[in-house]
């Protein structure tokens, strides 16, 4: 579960060390009942059978790198674990609706120019954001701030914006768990997408959840990572760019996007092309074969069924999911 307290106006987040399967839920009065219940041979017994939507946003574009659209559902197939499935539901250009963590790094890298930060981070809101839609704020420094809980309520994310916090530490990949935590608490209506935005330079420096933490708890909330990477010198000897491969790998696992800016005043265009994507995504559903109780991480891929598509057109999404997942 998501631990956390109240902290000046903020939920202050606190992640989980060690991920504990869900205990069995008992019913007391179970064995007394089956005691008193005399035995019906005649009865038929009820077959209980769960199923799972799993929805996957795909972007499609040609070889310059322009988005697609215009493709039908019979343009596409689905393969999980090399078998191919029936797709059950289909939307194009995204009228999905989108639940979103805006997570903004407060630590001291990345403080220069904070003012551009704040404005690009409005306009994306004010752009994206619509009537079906939800973003969450957080901010991540020493710990990891939920500053406004999930709304459509542009002013109040705005408001928040101006109480992001700032510490000497980077705890990104608590950031990238508990942000991914929330968002599989979110609801579950047919193609909804969940997507986590990070304003960060990409270097971990809490050291407390790992890296294989964070990418699965994102694979478990079917969390698309889009990561605005922060780079002060290109040539700067002492830059993590373990981290920002880190991030850049994360991106790409989950079927989210990467950008670098090198200057704050390129954070309005970076967030303008995270929007352009959210908003040119075909989202497909299908249902997860039953193989009863399983946890497994099932390798997902999607393709044109034409194979001269195939040839002409690239296509982007999350590798798979965990088969317990949210």
């Amino acid at each position: 579960m998501l631990a956390g307290l109240l902290l000046g106006g903020a939920f202050l987040l606190q992640a989980p060390i060690v991920r504990r399967p869900p205990m069995p839920s008992v019913d007391p009065d179970a064995d007394q009942q089956q005691q008193q219940t005399p035995s019906n041979q005649n009865q038929v017994p009820t077959l209980k059978v769960e199923t799972r939507l799993v929805n996957i946003a795909v972007n499609v574009v040609d070889k310059t790198g322009a988005p697609v659209g215009g493709l039908q559902q019979g343009d596409f197939e689905i393969v999980e674990d090399g078998k191919v499935q029936k797709i059950s539901y289909f939307e194009r250009e995204s009228t999905t609706p989108l639940s979103i963590v805006l997570a903004i790094d407060g630590s001291e890298s990345v403080q220069r120019n904070e003012s551009l930060e704040k404005q690009a981070a409005k306009k994306f809101v004010n752009t994206l954001l619509r009537d079906q839609d939800e973003l969450d704020l957080m901010d991540f420094s020493d710990t990891v701030r939920e500053i406004v809980p999930f709304t459509n309520q542009k002013k109040r994310i705005e408001s928040g914006l101006g109480e992001i916090e700032h510490g000497a530490a980077t705890a990104l990949y608590d950031a990238i768990y508990l942000a991914s935590e929330r968002l599989s608490q979110t609801r579950k209506d047919a193609g909804r997408r969940r997507v986590l935005v990070l304003i960060t330079d990409g270097s971990d420096t809490a050291k407390r959840s790992r890296y294989a933490q964070a990418l699965e708890e994102a694979q478990r909330a079917g969390a698309m990572i889009y990561s605005i990477i922060i780079v002060p010198i290109w040539a700067d000897a002492g830059r993590d760019t373990g981290g920002e491969h880190a991030l850049v790998q994360m991106s790409n696992d989950t079927g989210g996007k990467y950008f670098y800016v090198e200057d704050k005043s390129d954070l309005a265009p970076a967030f303008a092309q995270v929007s352009d994507d959210l908003r040119t995504q075909y989202v497909l559903g299908y249902y997860a074969p039953q193989r009863g109780r399983d946890s497994s991480f099932r390798t997902v891929k999607v393709r044109m069924k034409d194979p001269a598509l195939r040839e002409k057109y690239d296509l982007r999404h999350r590798s798979g999911y965990f088969a317990d997942g949210r």
